[in-house]
C-alpha cells in the first residue's frame, strides 16, 4: 500500500483540485465527502486503501480551498470530478459518496458520458426531491466568524456556505429522481437506521428509484454510519466491491 499524499492536481485550465491519493494498484475508488469535510471519511479511505486505489478530493470551498465562481451547482462539481477521472486516466471506477457527497456522486454517474464509472455507493445521501420526505438539517451552523469545525463534528460555517452555493436553499434537485432509472451500473445504498437528517423512508425511496440497487440498513447508526458503525458499513461495502467469481458446479 502506498503512503497517502495530498496535492493540488490541475484537472483543467483554471481548476486545481486538492486530492488525497492512497492505496494499492487495485480497482480505483473515488470517495466524495459530505458537509463535515474530508476528515469525516478518513476511516473509509483507510479501509479502502488496503485493496483499492483511492482518490479523495476536497470539494472546492472546504478546508480553506478556493471555490471558483463557475463551480456554482452540483452538476458543475460533478463535471470537475469527471475531468479528474479523465486526468488520472481511470476507468472501472467505483464512486462512493456520503450525504452531500452522495448527491455529487449520483450526478457524476448520471453525467458519465465516457463510461468510466462501474459502481455507485451512497451513504445517507441527499440529492433528489422525495415527495413527502424532507431533509432536516442539524441545529444551525456556528457564527460566520468561527473558522473551526462545528460542534459534534458537523459542517463548519465555511463548509455550510460552500454547500449552499452548490446545492441552493432547497438542497435538492427536483429533476433528479426520474433520471435515476437511467443508471445502469450496480448501486449500493447504505443507511443509518436512526438518521434524523434524511430518514430511512427517504433512503428506501432513493434506492428504489435505481434499476439495480441494494439497500442495506445500519442499526444503531445515524447520519454518519461510517463513523458510528464502521465495521457494519465495511462488511456491506466489501461484499459489494468484491468481484463474484463464476459459480462452480458440483
Amino acid at each position: 500500500m502506498t503512503a497517502p499524499h495530498q496535492r493540488p492536481l490541475p484537472v483543467r485550465p483554471g481548476l486545481d483540485l486538492e486530492v488525497r491519493q492512497t492505496g494499492t494498484s487495485g480497482s480505483p475508488v473515488l470517495v466524495l465527502h459530505g458537509g463535515p469535510g474530508p476528515s469525516s471519511i478518513s476511516p473509509l479511505i483507510d479501509h479502502l486503501a488496503s485493496e483499492h486505489r483511492v482518490v479523495a478530493p476536497t470539494h472546492p470551498g472546504w478546508e480553506g480551498t478556493v471555490r471558483p465562481h463557475d463551480l456554482d451547482c452540483v452538476p458543475a462539481l460533478a463535471a470537475a470530478y469527471l475531468d479528474l477521472l479523465s486526468h488520472l486516466g481511470l476507468n472501472d471506477v467505483t464512486v462512493i459518496g456520503t450525504s452531500f457527497g452522495g448527491w455529487v456522486a449520483t450526478q457524476t454517474v448520471l453525467d458519465d458520458r465516457e463510461g468510466r464509472i462501474s459502481k455507485l455507493v451512497l451513504m445517507d445521501a441527499i440529492g433528489p426531491v422525495i415527495p413527502g420526505r424532507q431533509i432536516t438539517l442539524p441545529a444551525g451552523p456556528p457564527a460566520p466568524a468561527a473558522a473551526g469545525p462545528a460542534p459534534q463534528g458537523g459542517p463548519s460555517a465555511q463548509s455550510m456556505a460552500a454547500m449552499r452555493a452548490y446545492s441552493g436553499q432547497t438542497m435538492a434537485d427536483a429533476d433528479m429522481l426520474p433520471r435515476l432509472s437511467t443508471v445502469t451500473c450496480p448501486v449500493l445504498v447504505i443507511w443509518g437506521a436512526d438518521d434524523a437528517v434524511v430518514t430511512l423512508d427517504f433512503g428506501r425511496a432513493y434506492a428504489a428509484a435505481f434499476p439495480h440497487a441494494r439497500f442495506e440498513l445500519i442499526p444503531g447508526a445515524g447520519h454518519l454510519p461510517v463513523r458510528e458503525k464502521p465495521e457494519a458499513v465495511f462488511a456491506h461495502l466489501d461484499s459489494f466491491l468484491t468481484p463474484r467469481g463464476p459459480a462452480t458446479s458440483h
